[in-house]
């Protein structure tokens, strides 16, 4: 290979050196950008890693503001920094407690009607589960069922499906029946009562409500006799009116535990403001990341996480927003200026920051990692004007040598004759 006046060139921060020469891979050739290159270093095999080193903010993780969901009066409110759990008060309203419950659909409507579906009953009937309450058996999803119709609530409408007298699927064109005492194969809704009431005849209706025949979808659960005795056991139990009916407000609905974070209303205040905020009641380290460079990091990757006292311990991305954070901070942005992703780090060991509430911290991502490899300082790799690299052994002679992974002043070399423990120059 012929070697030629090479450039100056720089990689990865570190000068990179120059020489002048001709000939084949192993002739001399002179350094003639002025470094020094009089010191030595063996060729070693090692891990290298290409780590990206960004700052995070350690916290409990955002915010969720709690707002009273009916009217009445706060009569209690927890203290900063408490950890509540399901089952637990968050607050008082009109001294009654408005326990947590674990789920992700909080109580829309009143549910007061034996019968009724939907993912919020399910969120009550899961939770008593948990509670040691017994709920009694659930129809499974996909089954069909005679669901009372709440007016207020078109909750269910889009899954609605009449009835049909040979094999209960849906068939027919009307979809509400009053409901009636008689059984049999048939769904047809039954016709108005006479004066005295015969079928037909004019009496009033039947105080039974209309129901409509309906899918249950995954997800969901059933109003039935065993949940709501179940729901009243469990009021008396946490001094709730044992009535049986829960509704908006009754209880507060969140992914888990959740930590008091502030608290912004006081004893006496109405309940229909901002009460308090929550958040996660474990430790995180969220980081702000340019969306040029996201694309590197996956959920899963571990990390290094380097706190203010220098000390590291190591953690895992747990999460990657998929929305781009505003470089506006005027207007919700970043307080950076600029677009930012965040990504969420989880600590493997809570301990480590068992005395910090809030902290600003280094991250480092190992995004590219060789192991076993050779490797060389940078300084050591002389650029070639042809295109490449080579290496100059002490005796004055050029090794020709491919490069792969830069990383913290290191860098993967192969070359012909090279190997751990051979002598290269570099720079002093």
């Amino acid at each position: 290979m012929a070697i030629a006046l090479v450039v100056v060139l720089a990689v990865g921060g570190a000068g990179v050196g120059l020489i002048a020469g001709s000939g084949d891979d192993r002739q001399t050739g002179a350094v003639s950008n002025g470094a020094s290159r009089n010191a030595t270093v063996a060729v070693v095999r090692t891990d290298l890693s290409d780590a990206l080193s960004l700052q995070g903010s350690l916290g409990f993780g955002r915010a969720v503001t709690v707002k009273g969901g009916k009217e009445g009066v706060v009569t209690q409110l927890p203290g900063v920094g408490a950890t509540v759990s399901r089952g637990e008060s968050l607050y008082r309203l009109d001294d009654r407690p408005v326990p947590v419950f674990y789920g992700s659909t909080p109580l829309f409507r009143t549910l007061d009607t034996k019968g009724v579906a939907g993912r919020d009953v399910k969120v009550i009937a899961d939770n008593l589960q948990a509670l040691g309450y017994a709920v009694g058996t659930q129809p499974a999803p996909g089954s069909w069922i005679d669901e009372p119709v709440q007016q207020t609530d078109p909750a269910h409408s889009g899954s609605a499906q009449p009835s049909s007298a040979q094999s209960g699927s849906a068939q027919q064109s009307g979809s509400v029946r009053q409901a009636s005492a008689q059984t049999g194969p048939s769904h047809q809704p039954s016709a108005p009562a006479g004066p005295s009431g015969a079928a037909g005849t004019g009496a009033p209706a039947s105080s039974a409500p209309a129901t409509v025949h309906t899918q249950l979808k995954k997800g969901e659960a059933v109003l039935t006799d065993s949940l709501i005795s179940a729901v009243k056991k469990w009021q008396t139990h946490v001094g709730m009116s044992p009535t049986g009916v829960l509704g908006p407000g009754d209880v507060y609905v969140t992914s888990g535990a959740v930590r008091v974070g502030a608290v912004q209303a006081q004893p006496g205040d109405p309940a229909t403001g901002t009460l308090l905020s929550v958040t996660n009641t474990v430790k995180l380290v969220t980081v702000p990341v340019d969306p040029t460079q996201v694309g590197s990091i996956n959920s899963g990757d571990k990390v290094t996480v380097v706190l203010p006292d220098n000390s590291t311990t190591p953690g895992t991305v747990s999460a990657i927003s998929t929305t781009v954070q505003s470089g506006d901070a005027g207007s919700g942005g970043n307080a950076s200026g600029t677009s930012r992703v965040n990504v969420t780090v989880t600590l493997s060991n809570a301990n480590a920051v068992s005395r910090l509430n809030s902290a600003t911290v280094q991250v480092q991502f190992s995004t590219h990692t060789r192991k076993g490899v050779l490797a060389v300082p940078v300084g050591a790799l002389l650029a070639l004007s042809g295109g490449g690299y080579a290496v100059q052994l002490p005796d004055g002679h050029l090794v020709a040598v491919k490069t792969g992974l830069f990383a913290k002043g290191q860098v993967e070399i192969t070359g012909e004759g090279i190997g751990p423990g051979t002598k290269v120059v570099t720079t002093s």
